[in-house]
C-alpha cells in the first residue's frame, strides 16, 4: 500500500525448539491509521507473527521495523517498543492479574513512572472510552467475558499506544457483545491508532477491514482489499476461506438482474439501501 507504513517486516522467518517452521519469509507493510485484518486457519502463523511485532517473541530470520526504524532487542528499547505496540490477546483472562478494575488499569501507566494525577487522567479516559467507568471496582474475577475483553482493551489504551493489536478480539462472543467490541474498535481507529486484528469471521473481516492479509502455514500467500481478497477463489481455497453471505447474495442478485454489478455493499445496510434505490429505478 502507498501511506506510510507503522510496521514493516522483511524476509521474516521463526520456528519452535520442535522444529515446525512458524513464519516463513514474511514481508508486509502495514499502513498507519488503518484498520487491518488478518485471516487464515488455525496454525497459520498469525499469532505468533503478532508476538513479534512488539518483540515478544524474536525471529530467526529477517527484521522488523516499527515506524520507519528496525526494531532492537536491548531492554530499554524493546520497553519503548510495547508502550507504542500494545496486544490483546484472545483469551482476557491470560492478562488480567489485579483485584480491581482501576487497579488492572492503573497498573501500565504507574510502571511508566507518571504522576499519580496523569495516572487517574489516563485511567478514567480508558474507562470511558471502553466504557466500563462503572466496573471499575468491582474484583476482574467477577466480570463477564465480555466484560474481561473490555478491561484488556482499556489496559493497553492507558498506555497510549499507537498501534492495538487484538488477537480473535471476538472469539467466543455472543453477537450483541461482538458488536459491541467492533464499535469499540471503530472508535479507537477513528482516534488514529492503528488497529490490527485476526479473526476467523470472513464477514467481520470483509465489513470492517481496510487492508486484509491472508496467512496459511506460516506465510502470507495473498494482500489487498476486502474485494480483492473475496474475489479471488482460488486464494479463498488455498486458504480454507468461505466468502461473507453479503458477496453471495450481492452476486446472486447481480446475475438475476436486481442489483447493478459496480459497487458491492460492505454491510447489510447498503446492500439494502441498493436493493431500494434499484426498486425506486424501475
Amino acid at each position: 500500500m502507498s501511506i506510510e507504513p507503522i510496521i514493516e517486516t522483511r524476509g521474516l522467518g521463526f520456528s519452535y525448539v520442535d522444529g515446525t517452521q512458524a513464519l516463513v519469509d514474511v514481508t508486509i507493510s502495514i499502513p498507519k491509521g488503518k484498520r487491518i485484518a488478518f485471516l487464515g486457519p488455525n496454525g497459520s502463523g498469525k499469532t505468533t507473527l503478532f508476538l513479534h511485532f512488539n518483540g515478544l517473541m524474536r525471529p530467526d530470520r529477517g527484521k522488523i521495523f516499527f515506524d520507519g526504524r528496525e526494531v532492537s532487542y536491548k531492554h530499554h528499547r524493546l520497553l519503548e517498543l510495547r508502550k507504542q505496540v500494545g496486544i490483546i490477546f484472545q483469551d482476557p483472562e491470560t492478562q488480567l492479574f489485579s483485584s480491581s478494575v482501576k487497579q488492572e488499569i492503573s497498573f501500565g501507566p504507574i510502571n511508566l513512572g507518571l504522576s499519580r494525577n496523569d495516572v487517574e487522567e489516563r485511567v478514567k479516559k480508558a474507562m470511558d472510552d471502553t466504557g466500563i467507568a462503572d466496573l471499575k471496582n468491582k474484583p476482574t474475577h467477577f466480570l463477564s467475558y465480555g466484560q474481561k475483553k473490555r478491561v484488556a482493551i482499556a489496559d493497553i489504551l492507558a498506555m497510549e499506544p499507537r498501534v492495538l493489536v487484538c488477537d480473535e478480539p471476538t472469539a467466543w462472543l455472543d453477537k450483541k457483545h461482538e458488536g459491541q467490541i467492533m464499535r469499540l474498535l471503530d472508535e479507537i481507529n477513528s482516534d488514529g491508532i492503528t488497529v490490527i486484528m485476526s479473526t476467523h469471521d470472513v464477514d467481520i473481516a470483509y465489513s470492517w477491514a481496510d487492508y486484509i492479509f491472508v496467512m496459511n502455514k506460516g506465510s502470507v500467500i495473498g494482500e489487498g482489499t476486502p474485494e480483492q481478497i473475496f474475489y479471488d477463489l482460488k486464494l479463498l481455497e488455498e486458504a480454507e476461506l468461505e466468502r461473507p453471505w453479503l458477496l453471495d447474495i450481492y452476486d446472486d442478485l447481480s446475475n438475476k438482474g436486481f442489483l447493478n454489478r459496480d459497487n458491492p455493499p460492505k454491510t447489510k445496510d447498503e446492500l439494502l439501501l441498493n436493493l431500494a434505490n434499484c426498486v425506486r429505478g424501475t
